[in-house]
């Protein structure tokens, strides 16, 4: 067991990518609630359901909200069933391990984190103004990292529109068609069942898309979050030899790196050469 728990922390926290660590949080919360919760069940208990509805779940009624003001950032980290976070966490996994390849891991965390609560603004901002949701609104809630996963996913597509993935059934796809499709469903199923779900999906697509768009404008929105939490020393390396300190250069200019985005997005990560696949590698490291 000790060596069971010390393979999962360092596949969390060691592996090199911030995907692990993010499927390996909604894991462990959806086992933390759910387990005991079964088992409650099965006695017919059901104090834990209603213990995550009225505390983790994100409410939509401004009151109950205020009184709940953690739950635009714990809804996020969880899933009705195992379906739920099956299909969520595989997709996590498809399109970060993308996202990450070309724009870093800590981008990566910030945008699921972001895409969240965008998912969350859409969210209670649409029950608390369609009539549609004026009898429910008192009572709704919504969980689940979907719009998170789906700023992920629009973002990757924005960034990359026709880079290819294999899918079952249906064999090459290029990633805008995905994304598109993904988008087009939600919107016609915001009026169905679970219209809190899907329009939160709409608020992270939304945000994914915003996302990548204001980085090739060169306004990275990853390091304005991360730099409400750290001041990062800046470090001056001085030396007399020119080409030494053109090449000391702690990160690549962000003119270069909108470039090579570009290029990526209309040619494919094939047309880099050598040095810009090393800038494009350099500016990944430096962001996390």
């Amino acid at each position: 067991m000790n060596s069971l728990w010390q393979d999962i922390r360092y596949k969390m926290l060691q592996s090199g990518t911030r995907i692990n660590l993010l499927i390996g949080i909604n894991v462990l919360v959806f086992l933390l609630i759910n387990v005991p919760a079964t088992l409650f069940r099965l006695m017919g208990n059901g104090l834990l359901d209603n213990f995550s509805n009225e505390y983790l779940a994100l409410p939509s009624y401004l009151p109950k909200l205020a009184t709940r003001f953690w739950t635009p950032v714990t809804y996020m980290f969880m899933h009705h069933d195992i379906f739920h976070i099956l299909f969520n966490m595989l997709w996590l996994f498809w399109m970060g391990k993308i996202f990450e390849e070309y724009l870093g891991n800590k981008r990566l965390v910030n945008l699921y984190i972001m895409g969240g609560l965008a998912g969350a603004l859409f969210y209670v901002l649409a029950y608390n103004i369609f009539p549609l949701f004026a009898d429910s609104v008192a009572i709704a809630t919504v969980i689940g990292a979907s719009a998170s996963v789906m700023a992920i996913v629009v973002a990757t597509a924005t960034l990359l529109p026709d880079y290819t993935i294999y899918l079952m059934f249906i064999g090459p796809v290029k990633l805008k068609w995905v994304a598109i499709f993904y988008v087009i469903i939600d919107f016609l199923s915001i009026t169905g069942p679970n219209a809190g779900g899907e329009i939160a999906h709409l608020g992270g697509a939304l945000l994914g898309f915003i996302y990548i768009k204001q980085l090739k404008g060169g306004r990275d929105w990853s390091r304005s979050v991360d730099n409400m939490f750290t001041q990062r020393p800046k470090v001056k390396v001085v030396s007399q030899n020119k080409s030494y300190q053109q090449q000391s250069t702690s990160a690549p200019r962000q003119e270069e790196i909108d470039h090579i985005l570009d290029k990526i997005s209309h040619s494919g990560y094939e047309s880099l050469n050598k040095h810009e696949k090393e800038v494009l590698f350099r500016a990944s490291k430096n962001e996390g």
